[in-house]
């Protein structure tokens, strides 16, 4: 241990004053068995910070061969290892100098020992939650509607939100929003996805039930509908269906729903696309606007609302002759940037901006935008006196 005496000689060699400096002298030593992988630091900011104090938790996820992320109950942060060329040392009960009175007017040593030591810490970055697997699991087994002629339905592959919680980079909240988001509904206990073809069946059902019995579909008594369609499909199923396709109201003690036009146009869209390759768009809004109910009107940008976790749905090519429209969700696209990109380019050489920007929002960072995006990885130029973006790179086929 040192020293006050040898504490002086070292600060007059170092040509500094008594004065200049605190009072208390920490004076530092390795304790036994010190070795840098003992700890790990973690920088936080003031909102993390506050989120400890209150007493809440920071979950780490993700599996084996998965890029770890942070998650609180709201926001997922990305993990990533910074180096820093100085020193950081784990000093227990190391006193800071506002923490410091000083009281005493003659210089005293204060011996403490360093538990620790790292040269880089966890740097976290907010960023969007991973959600591309949720889909892929719920897909494992989805539900196809009741069990007929008394068979047992297949039990495995189901999942609780515990087992979500677990398997997906996502925090709770981001969750169960996009758990509403693709429409999956708590079944048994288990979260299931609707096998698409069931769900369009349960749509059609309502829609068919709104013709039949005239009614403004800003008005579907729900009571009616359960009573009406219990025969054909379970009554949990039918209100899913409207809870996924309407908003839910009361008035005068019965409850309503609103049916949302965007969704359920964008729902019929879904059904007619995925069952052809490329569609002659002129024919395809034909038959389009047939689908729906009376009273709703098709709009092609209904395809490309932003309500959605999952944005864009489809794809208009005009360059064609005739017309056509075929089916590319952003969900089917990858969730790394560059990959993304490659894809897009690979599908079209030349996308206007209007064209490649529902497939990219989902990109951006908290402050970015899809300008900043295509800055980065598109090269612009002027064909036919439109703006068109093809790739800064060779693209990978």
């Amino acid at each position: 241990m040192r020293t006050l005496e040898e504490v002086q000689a070292t600060l007059q060699i170092a040509k500094l004053q008594d004065e200049e400096l605190q009072k208390t002298i920490h004076c530092l030593s390795f304790g036994e068995n010190v070795s840098s992988a003992d700890y790990c630091l973690l920088e936080l900011d003031d909102t993390l910070c506050k989120l400890i104090e209150a007493g809440e938790s920071l979950v780490i996820r993700g599996d084996a061969d998965e890029h770890a992320v942070l998650c609180t109950k709201d926001r997922t942060y990305d993990l990533k290892i910074a180096d820093t060329s100085n020193m950081l040392m784990f000093v227990p009960d190391c006193r800071t100098p506002d923490q410091l009175t000083n009281s005493q007017e003659n210089s005293h040593i204060v011996h403490t020992q360093i538990w620790g030591f790292s040269n880089s810490y966890w740097e976290l970055r907010k960023q969007r939650p991973k959600l591309k697997k949720l889909k892929k699991v719920l897909m494992e087994n989805p539900y196809e509607g009741p069990a007929l002629g008394g068979k047992e339905e297949d039990t495995e592959n189901r999942y609780t939100m515990e087992d979500l919680l677990e398997s997906i980079q996502a925090s709770e909240e981001e969750l169960k929003t996009s758990l509403e988001a693709v429409h999956a509904c708590q079944i048994d206990g288990y979260w299931r996805m609707l096998d698409f073809d069931y769900e369009m069946k349960l749509l059609g059902h309502v829609t068919q039930l709104v013709d039949s019995e005239s009614w403004a579909f800003n008005r579907v008594p729900l009571q009616t509908c359960l009573e009406e369609l219990a025969p054909l499909e379970p009554k949990q199923m039918i209100e899913h269906c409207l809870n996924c396709y309407g908003k839910r109201y009361s008035e005068n003690d019965d409850v309503l729903y609103a049916l949302d036009e965007d969704r359920v146009c964008r729902g019929m869209a879904l059904m007619l696309l995925q069952n052809a390759v490329k569609f002659n768009l002129r024919e395809f809004q034909e038959v389009w606007q047939q689908s729906v109910p009376e009273g709703m009107s098709t709009r092609l940008d209904q395809l490309k609302t932003m309500l959605y976790i999952f944005q864009s749905v489809a794809l208009v090519d005009r360059s064609s002759r005739p017309e056509t429209i075929n089916l590319l969700r952003v969900e089917d696209l990858s969730e790394d940037t560059l990959e993304r990109f490659n894809q897009l380019f690979t599908l079209r050489e030349k996308w206007t901006e209007d064209d490649i920007t529902p497939y990219i929002k989902d990109l951006c960072g908290e402050k970015q935008s899809t300008g900043a995006l295509l800055t980065k990885h598109a090269r612009s130029s002027m064909q036919n006196g439109i703006k068109v973006f093809n790739s800064r790179r060779p693209v990978a086929t």
